[in-house]
């Protein structure tokens, strides 16, 4: 009886691990300050991106992405807790997430759950000696603080390396070493396409792509223009943005030249995506391997006279989003989820496509329902930006984004400056209603929520 049980067990144990599921691992690829639609697949007939355009043909797209708070550190501690700046307290360069709260991560709680995690580039939260001692966090380390170096292209070296391709090279590592008997979660956070301010070159690109874009006029947006400056407010006209715009945008012949290697600085980035994509399938780890794209904030290249990121307009918020999740149906291949989605919400969709129970201490949802191509009826329609940090050259602000509206509050100026948008009828933000007696209601129903979510954020 006992040699026969034996005998059933060892037939079953083979079909029995072949049934058993097997968790996928998970690359979360970030680049920093990547506009929304410059990427072919969003529209962009100039901007060389064949490899995210394939990886959005493959995967899930997201229309309408937005971040909580549109500057580096907030943006990236938001990725890493799935909280607002409210509530995780990251609102300058200098302060790290302290251990008790790494804990609930998504790093840290992928770890816990037994997986080899790696991050790569720039991590972004905190000072130097602060994310030199959080690379103990990880399994593999290989981030950089601050802006992940000076220059992109160090001028001592004979290889003329460039820093996105060092990136590359270092994901590449950690897909072909990584441990065969778990999974992993591999975080790899491109520097590009953020500027090196002040240096002679802002956005040197890879040698390989200089000039790709040379003899091709790169169009600015239909706000970069006086008009769209002048209705600004005129705090908001003096801060940091005006300043930048004078540093890159004050001269046309000068505006085609840091658009020219804007755009090559994406198709480097993108190269790197090519790359890390084939390593993948040649690893044979494609098919078990979740892939999601984005960026840290929106970007204005002279929008509203204006240049970088920071303020609650469209061109700040939005980022654009791709998640590849082999497991799902060849039907969902391609599509396009129109529901409202955040940065607050990666950690808690990564843990839950990977099966790990998201912290209560996260504030974000995950996405999971959305991928599968479901429609939530209680899926949120509206969300809360804020905006506090570098005070003394950024005017602090908070916003209500609705689906149809936009409530826009700077936070210091005395008397109080709101600014009101239909983004149905206006979706460019040119015609500010807040001082219509018409939309009275709304202003009113608008402030409202945003004293309320004030509150329940924190």
């Amino acid at each position: 009886m006992l040699l026969r049980l034996l005998l059933t067990l060892a037939l079953l144990c083979p079909l029995l691990a072949q049934a058993a599921p097997t968790r996928p691992n998970v690359v979360f690829l970030l680049v920093d300050d990547l506009r929304f639609n410059a990427l072919g697949y969003m529209g962009d007939k100039i901007v060389k991106t064949p490899n995210i355009d394939r990886l959005a043909q493959e995967g899930v797209r997201f229309a309408n992405m937005f971040v909580t708070t549109s500057i580096c550190s907030v943006s990236r501690a938001t990725c890493l807790t799935g909280q607002w700046m409210r509530r995780h307290g990251i609102e300058d360069f200098a302060k790290g997430i302290s251990d008790a709260a790494w804990k609930d991560t998504y790093p840290a709680r992928f770890q816990a759950a037994g997986y080899y995690t790696g991050f790569i580039g720039k991590y972004g939260v905190g000072s130097a000696p602060v994310i030199k001692a959080r690379g103990a966090s990880f399994d593999f380390w290989r981030g950089d603080p601050g802006q992940a170096g000076k220059f992109f292209i160090e001028p001592n070296d004979p290889t003329r390396t460039h820093k996105t391709a060092r990136m590359g090279n270092d994901a590449l590592e950690f897909l072909t070493t990584a441990p065969k008997d778990k999974p992993f979660s591999l975080s790899i956070s491109f520097n590009a396409v953020h500027a090196r301010d002040h240096e002679k070159r802002e956005y040197e690109p890879d040698v390989r792509d200089d000039g790709m874009y040379d003899g091709i006029e790169i169009p600015l947006s239909k706000l970069a223009t006086d008009e769209a400056f002048k209705r600004l407010p005129e705090f908001v006209q003096k801060s940091e943005g005006r300043r930048r715009w004078e540093w890159r945008f004050d001269e046309p012949q000068k505006a085609q030249s840091i658009l020219h290697d804007y755009y090559s600085l994406i198709s480097g980035v993108d190269r790197e995506v090519g790359r890390i994509l084939e390593t993948l399938q040649q690893q044979h780890l494609t098919e078990n391997t979740i892939v999601i794209f984005t960026g840290d904030n929106g970007y204005s290249l002279a929008d509203r006279g204006m240049a970088d990121k920071w303020y609650a307009y469209e061109e700040d918020l939005r980022v654009p989003l791709i998640i590849k999740d082999p497991r799902l149906p060849k039907s969902r291949s391609g599509t396009t989820v129109d529901a409202m989605a955040l940065n607050v919400d990666l950690a808690p969709t990564m843990l839950d496509l990977a099966g790990i129970p998201v912290p209560a201490a996260m504030q974000g949802r995950s996405l999971k329902p959305l991928l599968n191509g479901e429609n939530p009826k209680d899926w949120r329609t509206e969300y809360f930006y804020e905006h506090h940090s570098v005070k003394d050259r950024i005017p602090p602000s908070e916003a209500v984004r609705t689906l149809h509206w936009k409530y826009i509050r700077w936070m210091e100026p005395n008397p109080l400056v709101e600014e009101l948008y239909n983004l149905d009828a206006d979706p460019l933000e040119e015609h500010n209603l807040a001082a219509d007696p018409a939309h009275a209601d709304k202003l009113k129903e608008l402030r409202e929520k945003w004293a309320k979510y004030r509150e329940t954020l924190k």
